[in-house]
């Protein structure tokens, strides 16, 4: 599933091509794309055609493009779904699940194979859309408060691979880049949140926000054609990983086999040496 790295990328693409484009007309070929609209798939079309994008946002694993009217479009990525910038004519693509067409002819699509990724309308609520509200800030947000949410982890008595999975406590963090934080703070996934001492907690927090950033400046990190961003490029993060996806292989670090285990029904990948 796309992380924060992922969905900024995308973010990025489609606001640098679209700020300020006004959407022409709207087309749903899946309904279950804009599930989250209640009043149906017309009453979403009728109200999103002749908006103008004004700008975009992301919270974690969400992103949004803020309309003139003062509500957002809000878009989950899901498992598979991708936002392609469409600057000439094409055959649509198979997955094709909603089509944003704007005035000066371009188009925004919204491809998504598996379907769990969604756009829904919400109010803007402050510097997020209201239906983003209980998701906890990440950590290249101003709201974020790195002391209070290292003091509320150590108060917890849950894995701290569990944790950094929590979208209510730090957002934008999943599989992937928990465990290459926690393989750069030495910390093995199943230790107790309330069994780590400040320092080694303040620590996770950083090594957080430096893999998601380096893995930002990579594009992400793609395995296959399912995570693409909004010009339909690879991220290249993949080349850079010290133990996901790496079972069997040595550790960049000390050489040990890295190891799998499974931590609340989701993989995780350690190094048995480095994180004891």
């Amino acid at each position: 599933m796309p992380e924060l790295p992922e969905v900024e990328t995308v973010r990025r693409g489609v606001d640098q091509a679209f700020r300020g484009g006004r959407i022409h007309s709207v087309e749903v070929y899946n309904p279950r794309t804009v599930r989250r609209h209640a009043p149906g798939v017309d009453d979403f079309c009728r109200h999103v055609q002749g908006l103008t994008i004004t700008g975009s946002g992301r919270r974690g694993k969400f992103m949004w493009l803020e309309l003139d009217d003062r509500r957002a479009l809000v878009c989950h990525l899901g498992m598979s779904g991708q936002f392609l910038v469409i600057t000439h004519e094409r055959e649509a693509h198979k997955h094709l699940r909603v089509r944003l067409r704007f005035t000066d002819g371009r188009e925004l699509w919204f491809v998504d194979q598996r379907t769990f990724g969604f756009l829904e309308l919400a109010e803007m609520d402050g510097p997020v859309p209201a239906t983003l509200a209980h998701i906890a800030p990440d950590v290249f947000e101003d709201e974020f408060d790195a002391d209070a949410c290292v003091a509320k982890l150590l108060r917890r008595r849950i894995e701290v691979k569990k944790a950094l999975l929590d979208q209510r406590w730090i957002s934008g963090v999943g599989n992937i880049y928990a465990d290459e934080a926690l393989w750069r703070a030495r910390l093995r996934g199943r230790r107790s949140g309330d069994s780590i001492s400040k320092r080694k907690a303040m620590e996770l927090i950083g090594h957080v926000k430096d893999v998601l950033a380096e893995a930002l400046d990579a594009g992400g990190t793609s395995f296959d054609r399912l995570y693409v961003d909004a010009n339909g490029e690879n991220g290249y993060f993949a080349r850079e990983l010290a133990v996901y996806g790496r079972a069997g292989q040595p550790c960049k670090r000390c050489g040990t086999p890295i190891r799998r285990e499974v931590i609340g029904d989701r993989s995780a990948h350690y190094c048995p040496k480095c994180q004891r």
